[in-house]
């Protein structure tokens, strides 16, 4: 199970290009409301989302995703919810991963990001506290994936894919789309 943190002011290319990249690989993802159950992105698109945190089962999940955009970071931050959820996947040996401004303000702002390689939306390195910033567009190190912003949106999709369903099916999914790995 993946579960895909959704707050106000998400991005929403960087949310929904891993979500369906993952379902079309057959990965069973699921949406969280943390901010309510309709959640309403950084460009304005609304989203009504599957559950809310109360609803969420987090001993079932395999990798938690939490998209960028602003205020949607900070509101993720803002969330004990969120930030509990991410110690305890981390805890049980799952994967945790975020894109553009959350693995800074997120992942560096807890100090999980210490000794390990990741990447964040340009200028925001800094947060990243204790970690070996790399300008790409995706990081995978351990359990922990990164992507930089919604231009590797695609790149951090089929990394997540690869991570929970193996190569050969992220090289299927991006065949499918036409996308050039």
């Amino acid at each position: 199970m993946v579960y895909v943190f959704l707050a106000d002011g998400f991005e929403e290319v960087e949310a929904l290009t891993p979500i369906d990249v993952l379902r079309r690989a057959g990965v069973d993802v699921r949406t969280v409301g943390v901010t309510g159950k309709t959640v309403t992105g950084a460009h304005g698109v609304p989203m009504i989302a599957d559950l809310l945190p109360e609803e969420t089962d987090l001993a079932s999940a395999d990798l938690i995703f939490l998209p960028g955009g602003m205020p949607g970071t900070k509101n993720l931050y803002a969330s004990d919810f969120v930030r509990n959820a991410v110690e305890k996947v981390l805890a049980d040996g799952h994967y945790v991963s975020a894109i553009c401004a959350a693995p800074s303000i997120v992942l560096g702002g807890m100090g999980i990001l210490n000794g390990k390689r990741a990447t964040c939306y340009p200028g925001m390195e800094d947060g990243m506290v204790g970690a070996i910033a790399q300008a790409v567009p995706c990081v995978w190190d351990g359990k922990i994936i990164t992507g930089r912003g919604a231009g590797a949106a695609f790149d951090f999709a089929l990394t997540l894919c690869e991570a929970l369903c193996g190569r050969e099916t992220a090289d299927k999914i991006a065949a499918s789309v036409c996308y050039a790995r």
